[in-house]
């Protein structure tokens, strides 16, 4: 039995949700967007990559890959995993 002071979820309230993905710093510098990245997510693992590498396809809850080109500029959408 629940207390008085309680207070009760209803199906209409979410809780907020973190951020999945950055499409906001394609094109960016990855120096620049990492620090982005830690702003908003300051326990993030940050793997700067070269876009052409293979990669693990295990799934980690704290990792982002920045793919970036030569010019180290991201290529590909920043994401967790």
């Amino acid at each position: 039995m629940a207390e008085e002071n309680t207070p009760l979820v209803t199906p209409q309230q979410t809780l907020p949700s973190r951020k999945t993905n950055w499409p906001e710093l394609m094109g960016m510098k990855a120096e620049d967007a990492e620090k982005k990245i830690k702003e908003e997510m300051p326990r993030a693992t940050i793997h700067v990559i070269p876009h052409d590498s293979f990669v693990t396809m295990d799934f980690v809850a704290t990792r982002v890959r920045l793919f970036v080109d030569s010019s180290q500029n991201v290529v590909k959408e920043p994401r967790l995993g």
